[in-house]
C-alpha cells in the first residue's frame, strides 16, 4: 500500500523570500577610501529582484562610452567581472532571465550599469528621476539606457512607512516593498523599504555616503555629498529624517547604505581579494 504525504487539496506553500546582500563593484578615487555598490538580491524560488545593479558587464566591455573617462577617473570605478549582478546571479545557479524586476534609487552611472544585463526585466523607479533620466540630465549616461528599458514608475506617495513617504512597488513577491521618498542627491531619488513576515530592511541609497553622516553633522565626507547633490536642501531634509529614523527604529529595522564599506556582510569579499582588469 502506498501512502500519499501530500494533500491534493492543499496549495504547496512558497518558499520564503530570501534577502541576500550583494555586492555590485567597487569605486576607488585615493585619497578617498574605497567605496562598495551595496545592493540586494531578493530570490524566491527561481525569481528575482535586484535593488540596484552596479557596475555591468557591458560598463566593462565598453567604459568609456558608457560611462565616460571624466566620471571614471572621478569615481574611481574598478571593473571586476566578478562583482557584476549577472556574474552573482549565475553563481546562483540562477538563468539571467530568472530576473523579473529591478528596483531603482537613482540613475547615476554605479547604480544603473547592470541594467543591459537583464533587459527584459521591469526596472521601477520614481517618476521625478524617471523625468531627468529622460529629459537627458548630463549626470547620467543616455548609453546606459540605450538597450530600452521597460520603465514602471510611481509618481506619488500613497501611504507613510515608520513616518517616512512611500510608494508600493507592484512586486510578485511575498513582502511588502516600496520606495522611500529621499530627494536630494537626485531630484528623484528613493531609498528602498522592504517588509516580510520576519524582516524589516530600509536600503537608503545614496541619501548618505558613510553611516558616520547620522551621527557627525559636520562629518569630513559632507563636502562630496554637497557637491553631488542635485538639491542639496532637499539632501540635508532627507538626512534629518533618517536620523530620526534610526534614532527611533534602529532595533527594528535594518538600515544600510550603498557606499560604506563598513555595512557589507563580513561574508562579502573586499576589494583587494579581485584582480583589477
Amino acid at each position: 500500500m502506498s501512502v500519499n504525504f501530500i494533500d491534493d487539496n492543499k496549495p504547496l506553500e512558497q518558499p520564503m523570500l530570501e534577502i541576500i546582500h550583494a555586492n555590485f563593484g567597487w569605486l576607488h578615487a585615493p585619497p578617498l577610501p574605497p567605496a562598495s555598490c551595496h545592493g540586494l538580491i531578493l530570490r524566491q524560488a527561481d525569481r528575482v529582484v535586484l535593488v540596484d545593479t552596479g557596475i555591468g558587464m557591458h560598463d566593462i566591455e565598453n567604459p568609456l562610452e558608457r560611462i565616460g573617462q571624466e566620471a571614471i577617473g572621478a569615481a574611481g570605478f574598478q571593473f571586476i567581472r566578478d562583482c557584476t549582478a549577472i556574474a552573482q546571479i549565475t553563481n546562483l545557479g540562477l538563468p539571467s532571465e530568472n530576473v523579473t524586476d529591478i528596483v531603482l534609487t537613482h540613475g547615476d552611472h554605479d547604480h544603473v550599469g547592470g541594467l543591459a544585463d537583464f533587459p527584459d526585466a521591469r526596472v521601477h523607479v520614481s517618476a521625478e528621476e524617471l523625468a531627468e533620466i529622460k529629459a537627458g540630465n548630463p549626470r547620467y549616461s543616455a548609453e546606459q539606457f540605450s538597450h530600452g528599458v521597460n520603465w514602471i514608475k510611481y509618481g506619488a506617495n500613497d501611504c507613510e512607512w515608520f513616518e517616512l513617504p512611500s510608494r508600493k512597488i507592484d512586486l510578485d513577491v511575498d513582502a511588502d516593498v516600496r520606495l522611500i521618498w529621499l530627494p536630494g542627491h537626485t531630484l528623484g531619488h528613493c531609498g528602498v523599504a522592504i517588509e516580510t513576515s520576519d524582516r524589516k530592511v530600509l536600503y537608503v541609497g545614496d541619501a548618505y555616503y558613510l553611516r558616520g553622516e547620522l551621527e557627525d553633522r559636520e562629518h569630513p565626507i559632507e563636502e562630496l555629498a554637497t557637491i553631488r547633490a542635485e538639491d542639496n536642501a532637499a539632501r540635508l531634509n532627507s538626512l534629518e529624517r533618517l536620523i530620526s529614523f534610526k534614532r527611533e527604529h534602529s532595533t527594528e529595522v535594518e538600515v544600510f547604505g550603498y557606499h560604506d564599506t563598513q555595512e557589507l556582510p563580513e561574508s562579502i569579499p573586499g576589494i583587494d581579494d579581485f584582480a583589477k582588469e
